[in-house]
């Protein structure tokens, strides 16, 4: 499926898909007779290599010319300054309660008249990679930010001629309905001081991240790192998709080969430092090769057909933390380009990356295709299971839960630890737990739509649902090896399970490959009931603010909380 570029005349105006006012004047700085458009990766590498500031290292980017770049072609460093990750506080949704639009869009209108004294990139790539689905999406960026333009098209998919041809064979997404992603960016923005704009509706006066998820449009201001403009963009494709039938997915899928030819698709979701991409990418000791192997989705964005059960990746690079591939390590072959690193000369003169987190936290490097050999861009097979990776010492390190409302809240309520890929207030406990819904803060949707779809995903299609947590477990780590052992011990389809004290809808598994410590929960221990009995109250109050907040905004079916209210008075019967 594809979006819609162009308008016979007769569909061009007020009231018609593709023409809101944040959109028009986002769409219109395009055209501009200051605008170069940037056609492939090769101009756009040639562009941020040689941008002020960039760094040429003498590390070359392996077999880059199969994916639109010279053979010489080296991996790129650009640092952008204090500001190493993601802050949330910027972003303004158009239509959420408490949203003032007509203020942003006066920003908006200001920020886009105040590039006309610039020379700005137009930059294009699909978004999905897959003919049933495939999303075109525009940026535009000024002059001075090609590393953030060439990042940006190794991400997502350039415009080679396979894609596009693809693109052509597509149908249009929604009968029509949707058009391109337009992206208006300036990392450069200050703000003005005009007396007809209003700046009192952006949290923090210098960035703004305003999305019209209804219009595909966003406009990204004074935001130097990558990552707001790979997730800018995610936010309003996974928008497309829950439009459209598909479960949005910030998480990773993988599909195993097994005796007998049988095949188990296995989902996890989790924030960034969750484990995801670890249990993503693991091989397993290479123990599934004489069955087919394993082949790997994604490790951070996908969409699952809720009719079908198959799954399509939106992106063809990982975005990844360069902290655990340390100067030298073989991983460090597939690096495109890397931000927020450091670099130095090594004994034979060569510019080389300092790749663990030195310079400061949350550095990063986009790698290629190649890195996952098993890689595909879509997976047929229905998907089996769906793990919620949170890190809640009260919960042992995997569970099951039965009912598909149980199980969808649950994955509402996901309860995790900030991660460093995050900017944050000043004062922010980095180690108390906080709910994240479905692991996805880039949902520009009510959460009930999220709900629904993986509720029906349990109820309808016979997904199984399991909680991991990779965190600890009242004091005892739960390592890698673990999380590992408990995935291969279910997906060979010898997990047993047994229930879990008073819970009616939660089983639990104490016996699994590889287990490193004893995390038998122990009911007798007042402390720990205690606990737990906190932490399933703290879900029964997110659901309860979800009702308020925001004018009730992501409110969920009453189901759902009465789901959790049940765990509540299961464990104050022990």
């Amino acid at each position: 499926m594809a979006t819609k570029a162009y308008y016979p005349l007769s569909e061009i105006g007020a009231g018609k898909v593709g023409f809101s006012k944040t959109r028009s004047i986002i769409e219109a700085a395009f055209y501009g007779n200051n605008v170069v458009k940037v056609n492939t990766l090769k101009e756009a590498y040639e562009l941020a290599k040689n941008s002020p500031g960039t760094i040429v290292t003498d590390m070359p980017v392996y077999r880059g010319e199969e994916f639109g770049l010279e053979k010489d072609a080296k991996v790129l460093l650009f640092n952008d300054g204090a500001v190493t990750g993601r802050y949330a506080a910027a972003r303004r949704i158009k239509g959420e309660p408490g949203v003032d639009a007509a203020k942003l869009d006066k920003v908006t209108m200001d920020a886009v008249y105040e590039t006309r004294w610039k020379t700005m990139y137009h930059a294009e790539v699909f978004v999905g990679l897959d003919p049933e689905f495939m999303v075109k999406a525009h940026l535009l960026i000024p002059e001075g930010e090609e590393n953030i333009m060439y990042n940006w098209m190794l991400n997502f998919q350039y415009m080679s001629d396979e894609y596009v041809k693809m693109y052509k064979n597509s149908k249009l997404i929604g009968d029509g309905k949707e058009p391109d992603i337009y992206i208006f960016s300036d990392p450069q923005w200050v703000p003005g001081n005009r007396p007809d704009v209003d700046y009192s509706c952006l949290s923090d006066p210098l960035t703004l991240c305003y999305f019209d998820t209804d219009q595909n449009c966003a406009c990204i201001l004074g935001m130097r790192y990558f990552g707001e403009h790979k997730k800018g963009t995610l936010t309003m494709a996974w928008a497309i998709a829950n439009r459209n039938g598909y479960a949005s997915c910030h998480g990773g899928q993988k599909e195993y080969s097994l005796e007998g030819g049988r095949k188990y698709v296995a989902s996890v979701y989790g924030l960034s430092g969750s484990g995801k991409s670890t249990l993503t990418h693991a091989k397993h000791g290479g123990k599934y090769d004489a069955f087919g192997g394993i082949k790997v989705l994604h490790d951070d964005a996908f969409i699952i057909n809720t009719d079908t059960c198959a799954s399509i990746a939106l992106e063809p690079t990982y975005f990844d933390k360069t902290a655990d591939y340390p100067t030298g390590c073989p991983d460090n072959k597939y690096l495109l380009t890397a931000q927020n690193c450091s670099a130095t000369l090594d004994e034979d003169g060569k510019v080389q990356l300092v790749t663990e987190d030195i310079r400061n936290g949350n550095g990063r490097a986009i790698k290629s295709k190649l890195w996952s050999p098993n890689r595909v861009d879509r997976i047929d097979a229905p998907v089996n299971a769906i793990f919620w990776i949170m890190k809640d010492p009260t919960i042992p390190p995997v569970v099951k839960i039965k009912g598909a409302a149980l199980a969808s809240v649950m994955g509402a309520t996901l309860a995790t630890k900030t991660s460093t890929a995050e900017r944050v207030v000043a004062g922010t406990d980095l180690n108390a737990l906080r709910i994240v819904p479905y692991a996805n803060p880039f949902r520009t949707y009510p959460l009930v739509n999220d709900y629904v779809k993986f509720k029906k995903l349990v109820e309808e299609k016979n997904v199984d649902c399991y909680i991991v947590n990779t965190g600890d477990f009242m004091g005892t780590k739960v390592k890698p090896a673990d999380t590992l052992g408990i995935l291969e011990t279910i997906v060979e389809g010898k997990a047993k399970f047994e229930a879990w004290g008073p819970f009616e809808d939660i089983e639990i598994m104490n016996d699994w490959s590889g287990k490193t410590a004893d995390f038998t929960p122990d009911l007798n221990d007042k402390d720990y009931v205690a606990a737990l009995k906190n932490a399933m109250e703290n879900r029964v109050k997110a659901v309860e603010d979800f009702a308020v907040k925001k004018d009730g905004y992501d409110k969920l079916p009453d189901e759902a909380l009465e789901s959790l209210k049940k765990l509540v008075d299961e464990v104050a019967g022990i």
